[in-house]
């Protein structure tokens, strides 16, 4: 990254900026001859009797003349709008494909900080910079040379047309430059000092929000919500104290160009006036000054407000710089690397006077050197108290960080300088949190597969153009040329032989991980698409035979109510039962089925708007009567009423206004209020003894109505019915094996239907399946819609994926319960049998479980060597096996 932005636009883009400024060179006789050709037509044209005239071999009369002159002005204009047309559309390419490298850069440097680094900037500030406080650097650099030298060129050409009117005109209109030449700079020294503390102080706010966004769970438990407010309003205020100062800065410098531009016609209307008079000046030669002069305020204008862009953007570069060149950084050799085939780690593992001190302590003068020797494969254990250094020693071994000094030796390779070509390949660290993406759990757990592009993607033909083009945008702006469609994925590398055996290795690495029950509960809950997974969904429909024969036994008899379109089912609402399946789009809500005209005109159909108006204004009038004297944010209005505590206000005045003739008079807002409560009874729940033998059949029948429609298939709304026959894609393959409603009111009914159902699925032997779909689940930004236990077994899988060399496993296993602990440890002992497996133990009893033990206290080995050997009182292994 270049230490300024001048030579950053130098060094990237000096190529496009010659190309701007000999476009912008080519102007400037077209925008003279445009500016001198008025006053031909003011003095001869009009003013002329010297007719008829000779022009380029013709002879024209004056109104020809007049207007041949006028077509030739005409087209000045066209040809220097064109120039300016086609110049501002390359600035503003050149602009953006270099905001595109900036940023490119930006975030390839984020990929190389040092660990540390990211302490003193957090994830707000850096999203701050590389998006927002680079966006007006894109303009600056596409005007950094075209802007002045066209705004310059155009102001020198209008003065030395000026000067060459009269030359006291042109004096008259530079007189008062130098003023402002002198003034603006100072100025606007003291504006750039304000941005640059302005910038720091937003930084700041930005990562002040970030944390409390992130902590707002303490706001709450503490009751600090005061505190914050002051907080902010003090950092806000801090900021609008600067943006004041900047305000009378900036404001002042535009009244002071405004004063000068204005006072400027003033020499012109007396001094040119008094020539003309006189006889020292035409009139034409006046006008076209007057005109010129109009013309040259804008230039000016535009290069004080460039002077500006361009203190501004320097700042915010040298900013940037700052922030993203910190000491330590990576280098970019070991980022990339150049490795032709990246080489197996065996032999010795050998560490020689590793230097394992926190940054915070590398100047404190406090040494630390660790040097010990481990014969590969292994079961090492690294055990060590609070302050041992294990932890780093761990993150250096995982090529998570670089040591101070010292070196990593394996295979010939040290392995504390070797590119992440080869550490990211053959060695897997798993940490206490482990960072999800945004995605599936699928592009998770492939996530760690995807060094570099291995096959190329065929493309159609209209699709490879888009690709190309796409690259070679890249390629100009200095971007990455990799193609994301490609396949990453080296699948010899990690012993499998194509994306079929990957997916069934993915499932080993989940069972591994005692993750594959986690995976199939999430596969339960999939939605699948009937075209993608025939096999499945055919399936799916067997179990929910099997199932409806095991719901028929004795300890399971009663639990669900299936869904059948004949039968009214008591343990579903109104809503669900009138519609008796899954709307597919937003035209139908169930939570509120009168906001859909079809909805309606059923329920008119077949006579049930005014009972269904009737049921409302009952519902209405019990909630009322039940929970008008208790808070609103009460859980028991929230658990048992049909009305939210700020709802039930809006009700009670609706019951008021029932006229004598009953709710059914009532406007048809109010009467759409009412009914909405209706929809939401469900007989078994709520037994409220409004929905009768009686009012069921006339609700089936107006479900038949419903999914028979009016013949007129577009206004109905899109919904995947239930149909025995049919698997529902909107529902989850749990539900659509249940194909029913759990009865309301049993003890552990989802326990126990719940563990049917697995069995049903397992039965037909459909887990692998299931668990494949689960790989589909979304887990939500950063993994938050998995448990931290499920997130940790993911970290595992996804290393064990990658068929390490060697795997370290830093405490990775202490987010979990015991017997998953206990699995994971045996199920990792056995996979990385012929490898080497480092674990950083949280008790140092577990070491004992391993072939060798490295005892670390105060950044040095104390001991290392057999468990069995060092497990006695006079060691130091023995005294913290004693202390657990």
């Amino acid at each position: 990254m270049e230490p300024t932005i001048l030579k950053f636009i130098v060094r990237h883009s000096a190529r496009e900026q010659v190309a701007l400024l000999v476009m912008t060179v080519a102007a400037f006789p077209f925008l003279y001859l445009s500016l001198d050709l008025p006053k031909t037509i003011v003095n001869e044209a009009i003013g002329g009797s010297e007719f008829p005239r000779e022009l380029l071999g013709h002879s024209l009369d004056q109104i020809p003349y007049l207007l041949v002159l006028s077509t030739v002005f005409l087209a000045l204009v066209l040809v220097n709008g064109a120039f300016k047309y086609v110049i501002n559309v390359y600035r503003g390419v050149v602009g953006e494909r270099m905001l595109r490298r900036l940023r490119y850069q930006l975030y390839e440097n984020v990929l190389r900080f040092p660990l540390p680094h990211f302490r003193k900037l957090s994830q707000g500030e850096i999203v701050s910079m590389v998006t927002g406080e680079t966006e007006p650097l894109g303009g600056y650099i596409g005007d950094a040379v075209a802007l002045p030298a066209f705004q310059g060129g155009t102001l020198l050409t209008i003065l030395v047309f000026m000067f060459v009117q009269d030359p006291v005109l042109g004096a008259a209109a530079v007189a008062l430059y130098p003023i402002q030449a002198y003034l603006i700079p100072k100025l606007q020294r003291r504006i750039n000092a304000l941005k640059k503390e302005r910038v720091v102080h937003v930084r700041k706010l930005s990562e002040r929000i970030g944390e409390t966004v992130n902590g707002i769970h303490e706001v709450h438990a503490h009751d600090t919500a005061r505190f914050e407010l002051a907080d902010y309003a003090e950092r806000i205020g801090e900021i609008y104290r600067i943006r004041y100062q900047m305000y009378v800065l900036k404001f002042f410098v535009k009244f002071l160009n405004n004063f000068i531009a204005q006072i400027t016609p003033f020499f012109f209307y007396a001094i040119g006036g008094y020539l003309v008079i006189t006889g020292d000046l035409s009139f034409g030669a006046l006008v076209a000054v007057l005109a010129a002069y109009k013309d040259l305020s804008s230039p000016w204008k535009e290069l004080l407000d460039f002077y500006q862009t361009k203190e501004d953007a320097r700042v915010k570069y040298e900013l940037l710089y700052e922030s993203f060149q910190p000491p330590g950084l990576l280098d970019p050799s070991l980022r990339r690397g150049d490795l032709t085939e990246v080489p197996r780690l065996s032999g010795v593992l050998r560490a020689v006077k590793l230097d394992v001190r926190e940054d915070a302590d590398a100047g404190s003068g406090h040494e630390t050197s660790m040097s010990f020797r481990v014969e590969m494969p292994a079961r090492v254990a690294l055990v060590g108290g609070s302050g041992s250094g294990r932890k780093r020693l761990a993150t250096i071994i995982g090529a998570v960080r670089r040591p101070h000094s010292g070196s990593l030796l394996v295979s010939g390779v040290d392995l504390a300088r070797a590119p992440q070509m080869l550490t990211g390949a053959r060695i897997a660290y798993v940490g206490q949190d482990p960072k999800l993406r945004a995605g599936t759990l699928r592009d998770n757990l492939f996530y760690v597969l995807k060094h570099r592009p291995i096959t190329p993607v065929s493309y159609d033909s209209a699709t490879a153009g888009v690709v190309a083009a796409r690259l070679r945008d890249a390629r100009l702006a200095g971007n990455s040329e990799d193609d994301t469609g490609a396949d990453w994925i080296d699948y010899a590398d990690i012993g499998v032989d194509g994306r079929e055996s990957l997916e069934h290795r993915a499932l080993e690495a989940l069972t591994i991980a005692d993750m594959a029950d986690d995976a199939f509960a999430l596969g339960l809950q999939a939605m699948l698409d009937p075209a993608a997974h025939p096999s499945l969904v055919e399936r799916a429909l067997q179990a929910r035979a099997e199932l409806r024969h095991r719901l028929d036994e004795p300890e399971l008899a009663g639990l669900v109510e299936p869904f059948d379109p004949s039968v009214y089912n008591t343990n579903m609402s109104v809503a669900e039962n009138l519609v008796f399946g899954t709307p597919r789009d937003d035209a139908l809500r169930l939570d509120d089925p009168t906001a859909s005209p079809y909805v309606l005109r059923v329920l008119d159909d077949t006579g049930l708007t005014d009972d269904f108006v009737e049921m409302g204004r009952s519902v209405a009038q019990l909630m009322v009567e039940l929970f008008a004297d208790i808070e609103p944010g009460s859980e028991l209005v929230e658990q048992f009423s049909f009305i939210s505590g700020d709802d039930l206000p809006q009700y009670k005045s609706l019951l008021a206004r029932i006229p004598a003739a009953g709710a059914t008079a009532l406007g048809e807002s109010d009467r759409r209020m009412l009914m909405a409560l209706a929809f939401r009874i469900t007989p078994a729940r709520h037994r409220l003894g409004l929905i009768d033998a009686a009012m069921q059949d006339r609700l089936l029948a107006a479900r038949e109505l419903f999914a028979r429609g009016f013949g007129d298939d577009a206004a109905r709304p899109a919904v995947d019915f239930f149909d025995a026959e049919r698997f529902n894609p909107a529902v989850s393959l749990q539900d659509n094996v249940l194909f029913g409603r759990l009865v309301y009111g049993k003890p552990r009914s989802a326990v126990r239907v719940g563990a049917a159902v697995r069995e049903v699925v397992e039965k037909l032997g459909m887990r692998e399946a299931v668990i494949a779909a689960g790989l589909d689940f979304s887990v939500g930004v950063g993994g938050s819609r998995l448990s931290p236990s499920q997130r940790q077994k993911v970290g595992i899988a996804r290393a064990v994926l990658k068929r390490p060399d060697i795997m370290v496993v830093d405490e990775a296993t202490a987010v979990l319960d015991g017997g998953s602990q206990e699995r994971v440890l045996e199920n990792l002992f056995r996979e990385m049998q012929g490898r080497t497996l480092i674990w950083l133990v949280q008790h140092a009893s577990l070491a004992r479980r391993f072939e060798r033990v490295i005892v670390l206290e105060d950044g040095h080995v104390v001991e290392e060597g057999e468990p069995q050997a060092l497990d006695r009182p006079d060691t130091v292994f023995g005294q913290l096996v004693a202390a657990h």
